[in-house]
């Protein structure tokens, strides 16, 4: 069993920077791999980053430069996973969620509000 908690979300202008965290707890030795994902009232929720435990890393077109995904932990693990968000725009405004896969288990966090106005 892995639990997965998102922080970092709030408010901020366009073209400003937030940081999101999770933590992961539990069975972490099993995660395979952690990813980021957002969604918007209304539409899919989609994948904007992920990180497995080799430190491969995956974006969205969306985000890819602008965005950041990493993670601590000892080599081959995930403890807490990270999104560094630069120049950030009004349609990055989501609820970000925090993915963590475990074999065949897949765990979601509650996810934060991230909300880009002027």
């Amino acid at each position: 069993q892995v639990h997965v908690m998102e922080s970092g979300g709030g408010l901020v202008q366009p073209g400003g920077s937030l940081r999101l965290s999770c933590a992961a707890s539990g069975s972490t030795i099993s995660i395979i791999y952690m990813a980021w994902y957002r969604q918007v009232p209304g539409k899919q929720r989609d994948m904007v980053a992920r990180i497995d435990t080799g430190g491969r890393t995956n974006y969205a077109d969306s985000v890819r430069g602008r965005f950041t995904i990493s993670k601590d932990g000892a080599e081959n693990t995930i403890d807490t996973m990270y999104l560094q968000m630069n120049n950030l725009k009004p349609e990055d405004t989501a609820v970000y969620y925090c993915q963590g896969r475990a074999g065949s288990q897949t765990y979601w966090g509650q996810g934060t509000q991230v909300t880009v106005s002027s």
